[in-house]
């Protein structure tokens, strides 16, 4: 059976180093990149260019993860497994641990950053709330800058 991973991605320098490290250690494996577009109903609000729209606010978001997924393929592009790509919407939180539980993934492969703990507290730490509520393993893979 082929290992499944799941890349959660952003656009931060950790979640390309993730793809990074999916690729390079699990060599033959099934990597799914996810990223998920964060949106409240105020920012998707018809008057901003809500869901559905082709112009404002959610198709820039739209956009610029398809960008984002073309930038994680091409860096997997000799990846020996299947490499796939998916978009959702919502909390990213929930959009990865609903993913990992009905997807049977084997693996996460995430980026993190360090945060102060007022910082954990104010902005909440996605890396965090899948570490601690899925029940395969975690890499965790930092800035390679820092």
């Amino acid at each position: 059976m082929t290992l499944q991973i799941l890349v959660p991605l952003d656009d931060s320098p950790q979640s390309m180093a993730a793809v990074k490290h999916a690729v390079a250690h699990y060599p033959g494996a099934d990597i799914t990149i996810l990223t998920v577009i964060e949106y409240t109903e105020k920012k998707t609000s018809l008057t901003r260019g809500g869901r559905g729209r082709d112009e404002g606010w959610y198709a820039a978001e739209r956009e610029a993860a398809e960008d984002l997924l073309d930038e994680a393929t091409d860096t997997a592009a000799n990846h020996d497994g299947d490499v796939s790509t998916v978009v959702k919407d919502g909390s990213p939180s929930s959009k990865i641990l609903n993913y990992v539980t009905g997807h049977a993934i084997d693996i996460v492969v995430m980026g993190f950053r360090k945060r102060s703990p007022t910082g954990k507290a104010l902005f909440g730490s996605t890396a965090q709330d899948v570490l601690l509520s899925v029940e395969c393993p975690v890499v965790t893979v930092p800035n390679p800058e820092s």
